[in-house]
C-alpha cells in the first residue's frame, strides 16, 4: 500500500469537482442576473446546465467517498509501509533521522506512530496525516522555522553556568569538574510541568544552537569545553552544523587563566 498512489488515483476526480465548482460558480452568477433582468429563456438554459454541473460533481465525490472508504488506514499503518514511505520522505528531503517503529527522532523532533489509532505524534501533539511526504514536510518546515528563530547563544551559555555551578555544590564536586548535561537539565526545568514546556528535546536543540554559534564564552568570560561520557545513555545526540551527529554528555567551565 502506498499513499502517493491512492493520492493519484483520486487527482482525476478531484480536479472534476474543482472544474465543476467554478462552473457552479460562473453559472450561478449568470442565473442571478437572468432572474433580476427577466430573461427566462436563458434562465432555464442555464438552470439546466447546473443541474448537469451538480449531478457530474456528485458523481466525482461518490467516487472519492468510495475510494477514501475503501483505504485500509489500519493496514497501512500496521504494515509497516507508513513507516517504510516516511524513512524513504525523509532521505528524499534531506530531514535526519532515528530510531525504529514506533519512535523516531527527527532532530529536535520525537515522533510516534500510533498503529492502533492510525494516528501520528510530533512530539506531544497529535498529527493528523497519512500522507507521509506531507508529514515530513510538517517536520521540515518546523525545523528551519526553529533554526530561524532567534537565539542568544552567550545568554544560554551563561544559563548554563549558573547551573553547573549548582550542580557541583549539590553533587559535592571540584570546581572545573565535568557535570554530566542531563543533570543541568534537571536543574534548569526542576518540575513536570516546566519540562512540558522545556523538555530534553528542547534543551538538545539549544545544545546544537550553542555548539555550531562558535560562542566559546560566558558573559563574565569563563571558558566551557563540551565532552564525551563512555556511560551509556548520557550523551545527548545533536546534529552539528553539517548535519552531523554528535554526542554531548559532559560540560564543564572554567577561567580564562585555566588555558
Amino acid at each position: 500500500m502506498n499513499y502517493e498512489e491512492f493520492y493519484q488515483d483520486l487527482q482525476p476526480q478531484q480536479k472534476s469537482v474543482k472544474d465543476g465548482l467554478a462552473s457552479l460558480q460562473k453559472l450561478f452568477k449568470a442565473v442571478s442576473r437572468e432572474l433580476e433582468g427577466g430573461d427566462v429563456k436563458s434562465l432555464a438554459k442555464d438552470l439546466e446546465a447546473m443541474a448537469q454541473t451538480v449531478s457530474a460533481v456528485a458523481e466525482s465525490v461518490d467516487s472519492m467517498k468510495a475510494a477514501t472508504n475503501s483505504f485500509d488506514a489500519k493496514g497501512y499503518f500496521e504494515s509497516g509501509a507508513y513507516a517504510e514511505q516516511m524513512l524513504a520522505a525523509c532521505v528524499e528531503k534531506g530531514v535526519d533521522v532515528r530510531g525504529e517503529f514506533p519512535v523516531y527522532e527527527m532532530f529536535p523532533y520525537r515522533v510516534r506512530l500510533d498503529s492502533e489509532n492510525q494516528d501520528v505524534y510530533l512530539d506531544r501533539k497529535k498529527v493528523q496525516c497519512m500522507r507521509p511526504e506531507s508529514f515530513v514536510d510538517i517536520v521540515k518546515n518546523g525545523q528551519e522555522k526553529l533554526n530561524r528563530a532567534p537565539f542568544n547563544a552567550v545568554a544560554f551559555a551563561s544559563e548554563l553556568a549558573d547551573a553547573y555551578d549548582l550542580a557541583v555544590l549539590k553533587l559535592n564536586r571540584q570546581k572545573q569538574s565535568d557535570i554530566y548535561l542531563t543533570n543541568l537539565y534537571k536543574i534548569l526545568a526542576p518540575m513536570s510541568r516546566f519540562r512540558k514546556d522545556y523538555d530534553q528535546q528542547s534543551f538538545a536543540f539549544d545544545l546544537a544552537r550553542l555548539y555550531i554559534s562558535g560562542v566559546e564564552e560566558t558573559k563574565n568570560g569563563r571558558k566551557f569545553q563540551f565532552g564525551p561520557s563512555r556511560v551509556g545513555g548520557k550523551g545527548i545526540r545533536i546534529l552539528d552544523m553539517a548535519g552531523k551527529e554528535q554526542f554531548l554528555a559532559t560540560i564543564r567551565f572554567y577561567e580564562q587563566a585555566e588555558e
